[in-house]
């Protein structure tokens, strides 16, 4: 199983959690274990490394194997991080890391049907493979209204109405099955002068990944969520890839950094609302050149940082 990931923004995340020996440190999203591997190696700590996709799992813990005895491995969704915590009798931990992008192996694993340079592969775009909805089911099942919303709110895709119009008409006759039957639906809808940022599809397949894999809905709370589980001076570093995410994320770190809400007319705080935290990025961190050059998928990168007060 070749699981590979290069950790985007390594050492701009390691001094963001601010390591230190002793301490207890959650890796949300572990992926191939790229930002877990050099967190346990800069600090004597412990880790613990979530993750709901089982080849993540999988592949983690033979790349941490030396690291045996200072990690727990929990195949789960990140959103269920206060319950996770529960079941491991902990309270606290001392930095937490989010990294929303897709690992490098399940955008060229043609048998996980994310890319949509990928032509024979069968939509599929599950994180966790033992989910019952596929990108087929939103491709073949959704209504057309639905198809439309789907892509105009997570794909801001200009021609949702086009392509989900196109992918009725196609599915009438025989389902859409592959990344390529797909990626030729929205090739036709696209009119050609449009054509020049990026890849046609590449909204698309992002709004039906966002979809399949819930990604957005529970976002905020999780980050909320996740920056109450941190001891006094701990910190939460999250790392988004694409304006919706990124847009939840500030907001929730502005909410987290405010300690009143009442109406400026009243004169005395009836809300009581404390301030959590005190956000360390007043401007995203972004890959360098340099980075970029070496891996591409970086370019999008955005790395917010939160400390617990």
């Amino acid at each position: 199983m070749m699981f590979s990931h290069t950790p985007v923004l390594l050492k701009e995340c390691l001094d963001a959690l601010n390591l230190q020996d002793g301490k207890l440190y959650i890796d949300c999203t572990l992926g191939g274990a790229g930002h877990s591997k050099e967190i346990l190696k800069r600090a004597n700590c412990k880790l613990i490394g979530i993750d709901k996709d089982a080849d993540a799992i999988e592949y983690s813990k033979e790349i941490l194997k030396s690291y045996k005895g200072r990690v727990t491995f929990i195949k789960d969704d990140f959103n269920n991080i206060k319950n996770i915590l529960q079941s491991l009798n902990i309270e606290k931990a001392d930095g937490i890391l989010i990294d929303l992008g897709v690992s490098s192996y399940q955008i060229d694993n043609q048998s996980r049907g994310f890319s949509y340079m990928a032509k024979d592969a069968l939509l599929d775009m599950r994180m966790d493979k033992d989910q019952y909805l596929t990108a087929f089911n939103v491709v073949n099942e959704y209504s057309e209204g639905e198809l439309i919303k789907i892509l105009t709110e997570y794909g801001e895709e200009k021609f949702a109405k086009k392509i989900a119009c196109n992918i009725v008409k196609t599915r009438q006759q025989s389902s859409i099955r592959t990344c390529g039957q797909l990626v030729e639906i929205i090739e036709k809808s696209i009119p050609a002068k449009f054509k020049t940022d990026g890849h046609p599809a590449r909204r698309t397949f992002q709004a039906i990944r966002i979809e399949v894999n819930d990604e957005l809905s529970c976002l905020r709370q999780t980050v909320l969520d996740c920056a109450s589980i941190l001891n006094n001076k701990g910190r939460l570093a999250v790392i988004t890839f694409h304006s919706l995410e990124d847009r939840i994320v500030k907001h929730a770190f502005i909410d987290l950094e405010t300690s009143c809400v009442c109406n400026k007319k009243i004169p005395v705080c009836v809300c009581n609302k404390k301030q959590e935290g005190k956000i360390l990025t007043n401007k995203p961190i972004e890959a360098d050149l340099s980075e970029i050059t070496k891996n591409p998928r970086s370019k999008s990168a955005k790395l917010r940082v939160i400390e617990k007060v």
